[in-house]
């Protein structure tokens, strides 16, 4: 094993300032099965197998449903990527893929998959850290993007606000103490008979209202980046039942907007802070409540009036895919990556700085 993993280290550093080079990199963290090529840092292909349908019915992501739909995605998607990229399998110079965070026995499959790709054409493999992955997906809306800059970090699974000091260093400022945003989302979109995924639903149901319902300002009286969702969540849960009790309509729109306006406010109130605080003309948004319309509209108005600039990348790469995780893996290699060994276990758990 040992041996094998210094010679996929060779080589992977052979890579390092080579002209020409392509990626085949695999997500399958959650409920996307997913594949994409690069070739020097740019998409060739990427393609993305949902199961957003398939757990509608249930509310939410069944993790072994997920892990067997993925199963039987993997091998497709990973040919469809190759396809549409008009490469072979043998052009790959290396291969990268989400080790963690996220489901365990989705994170397995990828693993995996991508293990035997890697062991079948004598390719050295990347592990990529799916938070990393969504910050690395600015660098493919925007190239000219260049660390230290601050992002703020919205996904289904994590909240935070990071100081990006390297393309491979990265230092926690904030984050939450118990729900993530995109959790919180979810949970308020069920209190309000709302389908699964929450956030669009919340956001369409919103359009409709006004933010006229006063809610809790968790942490408001301290000084710090770090985010609470539980009590905005549960004081909606609370409101609902209160009004069905009393046999009061809910007004669902109204409390959808004054949510939402609650969460973006604060969201881009920290990430706009924290950019302040340490120095940097530059904030980005990653994960999958980035393509909240509210809250891109606060962070882009609040930086314009302090001066900095705000990125965000096209709504279809803030959610789970893998052209992300292919560009994490591209700024990795060309930074003195480290090879993984045919030991390489999916890690549920995986901090981004890890």
């Amino acid at each position: 094993m040992t041996d094998y993993r210094e010679r996929m280290q060779r080589r992977l550093d052979a890579l390092r300032d080579r002209e020409e080079l392509n990626i085949v990199a695999i997500e399958s963290s959650c409920d996307e099965t997913a594949c994409a090529v690069l070739r020097n840092g740019r998409v060739l292909s990427n393609v993305v197998a949902s199961q957003i349908e398939i757990h509608r019915r249930f509310g939410g992501v069944v993790p072994e449903i997920a892990s067997r739909n993925h199963t039987l995605a993997i091998g497709t998607v990973v040919r469809d990527a190759l396809d549409q990229a008009g490469l072979r399998l043998q052009d790959a110079d290396c291969f990268a893929v989400t080790y963690g965070a996220g489901l365990l026995g989705a994170l397995l499959v990828g693993v995996s998959y991508a293990k035997a790709l890697a062991y079948a054409t004598d390719k050295p493999l990347i592990a990529v850290n799916h938070i990393r992955g969504h910050i690395a997906a600015n660098y493919l809306a925007e190239p000219t993007l260049q660390p230290p800059y601050v992002c703020l970090i919205a996904s289904g699974g994590h909240t935070a606000i990071a100081y990006v000091r390297s393309y491979t260093e990265i230092e926690i400022l904030g984050q939450t103490q118990d729900d993530a945003c995109g959790e919180a989302f979810d949970k308020v979109a069920r209190a309000l008979g709302l389908p699964y995924p929450g956030g669009p639903q919340i956001e369409r149901l919103a359009a409709q209202g006004k933010p006229t319902i006063e809610l809790p300002k968790p942490l408001h009286d301290r000084d710090t980046l770090d985010f609470s969702f539980s009590g905005i969540k549960t004081a909606v849960i609370n409101y609902v039942r209160n009004r069905e009790q009393k046999g009061l309509p809910v007004p669902r729109e109204d409390l959808a907007a004054s949510f939402q306006e609650r969460v973006c406010e604060w969201m881009s109130d920290n990430a706009v802070r924290a950019a302040l605080r340490q120095g940097t003309d530059t904030v980005v948004v990653a994960g999958g409540v980035g393509a909240n319309g509210t809250l891109r509209a606060k962070m882009r108005d609040k930086a314009a009036a302090r001066g900095l600039r705000v990125l965000y990348p096209p709504l279809g790469l803030c959610t789970d895919n893998a052209a992300m995780i292919g560009a994490q893996a591209y700024y990795a290699v060309r930074c003195g990556a480290r090879a993984c060994g045919l030991d390489l276990d999916a890690d549920a758990d995986a901090r981004m700085t890890d």
